[in-house]
C-alpha cells in the first residue's frame, strides 16, 4: 500500500465552502468519479479542511501511479465534468505550478517507534 498527501485551497467564501462540503457529504459524490478512483487503485481517500486549506490523504494499491490516474481520468467524461464543477470552489496553493490543483506534499517527519 502507498500513501500520498496533497494540499489545495478553497476560495475564501463561506457560502462556496459550505456548498463544497455538501458536494463531499456522504452520498453526494458522483458514482462514476468514485469508480474511476477505485479503478486507478485508490483504496481510501480522505479530505480534511481548516479554514480555506484542504489536506487529502490517498491510500492506494502498490500499482497506483498519478500517470495511470490521469490516463483513466481522461477517458471518463464525468471526471472532467466533476473537476470543472469543483474548480469553482478551489484555488491552487501558493507554490502550485501553473494548472496544478492538488499539490503533492513532501513527508518531512515519521514518528520513530
Amino acid at each position: 500500500m502507498q500513501r500520498f498527501c496533497l494540499a489545495l485551497d478553497l476560495v475564501d467564501d463561506a457560502d462556496l465552502i459550505a456548498e463544497y462540503e455538501r458536494w463531499h457529504s456522504p452520498g453526494a459524490g458522483w458514482p462514476e468519479v468514485r469508480q474511476n478512483d477505485l479503478n486507478a487503485g485508490i483504496l481510501d481517500l480522505q479530505i480534511y479542511r481548516t479554514g480555506t486549506r484542504m489536506f487529502m490523504i490517498l491510500e492506494t494499491d502498490d500499482e497506483f501511479t498519478f500517470e495511470k490516474k490521469r490516463a483513466l481520468d481522461a477517458q471518463e467524461p464525468k471526471v472532467a465534468a466533476w473537476e470543472e464543477l469543483m474548480w469553482k470552489f478551489q484555488k491552487p496553493v501558493p507554490n502550485a505550478k501553473p494548472g496544478e490543483k492538488w499539490v503533492l506534499m513532501d513527508k518531512i517527519f515519521q514518528f520513530e517507534k
